[in-house]
């Protein structure tokens, strides 16, 4: 779903009401990313056949006879004599205004342009302290955990290391990468900023009974522009902290697990499939191919009959009993009525009418948080929010009864709400 979103640049109206405030913020965020990404190949592929077309007139230049001597001949007008340009008084010259305006913004330009780059040299020092000491701690981490690695075949425990590894590296790229982006943004905002401060200074005597307004004016763009960098800045931070969290909280314990057990067994899959209600589908029915959105209940109920029960969603890790906080196709005015009295920290996870996958309702201290959870691939994760990928919805379910879903909202799943209904709402899912 991220990456169809992605691609067309496009969210439907509908599904982005769905989104919380950190959810919007993290998906706009990466959405600027793709925009920057696809000018940046634009901007070499010009590059490149700009250099080709340069290359092939060179060659198609027909060569020009040497001079042995060089000689310098004035041009000299109607009259004879050299010619003389006055700057600004010619015909078709930019009027002397014009011409300060643009040197004051060139200097602005130069000036913004050098302080950017000891910013960077400073930024690029960090980056490269920050990934250092991440390393050295993974490392630790790995040594710490010496015990689990002895037990386990050491070539997997090498290969998983250099993953982590090569990880570490790709996320140092990212940085840079951000870093560089910001750093060209921050040069845009000073040249803006010192041109409005030459200009200012130059026309200060000319227009001293504008400077209040002029200063009011700049006050709030000002504040727009920190208002907007500080959303940006916090989305940025979220997306990095979910990022790195996957690295440092352990991700070789995590896949170790992952391959010794929790998928199931063939046999387990058969019990699964000879406990269920009724047969998911008889011989005759038509094969299933999913639409590109779900548009009705039915198509839904028979998406989560195809896909999901044979991938366990809404089922407990270890039995073939239905997870307490699962639930069916209900709204969210349903979910908000059924964890009303429930304490902070209460939630639920329903079948999400908008898209192929999921809504977790979350019980705030003082209202009500939505996430949507993408199940249209082979794997489960927050819509924007999270980077995270799980196997299961267990997975992602249990991973947050430890770990936070925003680092502003911080949200740990604590008690399960379950159902008020008989028959449960999930019914015509498992008919």
């Amino acid at each position: 779903m991220l990456q169809q979103i992605l691609r067309d640049m496009y969210i439907d109206p509908e599904l982005l009401a769905e989104l919380n405030e950190e959810q919007k913020q993290i998906l706009f965020y990466k959405m600027r990313e793709e925009q920057l990404r696809r000018w940046r190949e634009r901007e070499e592929k010009a590059r490149m056949e700009e250099a080709v077309l340069r290359k092939t007139a060179r060659r198609n230049q027909k060569p020009h006879k040497s001079c042995n001597g060089k000689r310098v001949q004035w041009l000299r007008g109607k009259d004879g004599e050299v010619w003389v340009w006055v700057m600004g008084e010619a015909p078709g010259d930019k009027p002397y205004e014009q011409i300060s305006e643009e040197l004051i913004a060139e200097r602005a330009r130069l000036q913004a342009q050098k302080e950017a780059e000891e910013l960077w040299r400073q930024k690029e020092a960090e980056i490269t302290k920050k990934f250092r000491d991440a390393m050295a701690q993974e490392k630790a981490r790995i040594v710490a955990e010496k015990w689990k690695i002895e037990m386990e075949d050491r070539k997997a425990a090498k290969l998983e290391e250099e993953k982590i590894q090569e990880e570490l590296k790709k996320r140092e790229e990212e940085e840079r990468q951000k870093g560089e982006e910001l750093i060209r943004q921050q040069e845009e905002i000073r040249a803006k900023e010192l041109y409005l401060s030459l200009k200012q200074a130059q026309q200060h005597s000319q227009h001293s009974d504008d400077d209040q307004e002029w200063e009011e004016q700049l006050r709030r763009s000002k504040a727009a522009d920190e208002e907007r960098s500080h959303k940006a800045r916090r989305a940025r931070d979220e997306y990095r902290r979910q990022s790195l969290r996957a690295i440092q909280k352990g991700r070789v314990a995590g896949l170790s697990h992952l391959f010794q057990g929790t998928n199931l067994s063939n046999d387990q899959e058969i019990k699964l499939n000879n406990n269920s209600a009724t047969p998911l589908l008889s011989p005759a029915a038509n094969i299933w191919e999913r639409p590109s959105r779900p548009f009705s209940r039915d198509v839904i109920i028979r998406w989560f009959k195809e896909e999901q029960i044979p991938r366990r969603a809404g089922f407990e890790r270890s039995t073939n009993r239905i997870a307490q906080w699962f639930h069916g196709i209900i709204s969210r005015q349903e979910a908000e009525e059924l964890l009303m009295n429930k304490s902070e920290g209460a939630f639920l996870v329903r079948v999400s009418e908008k898209i192929w996958g999921y809504a977790l309702s979350y019980r705030q201290q003082n209202g009500f948080k939505h996430f949507l959870v993408d199940a249209s691939g082979d794997f489960y994760s927050f819509l924007g929010v999270d980077p995270n990928r799980h196997p299961t919805l267990t997975d992602l379910i249990d991973f947050h009864k430890e770990e936070i879903i925003t680092s502003s909202g911080g949200e740990l799943l604590l008690e399960p709400c379950g159902q008020q209904k008989n028959p449960p709402d999930y019914s015509p899912l498992f008919e």
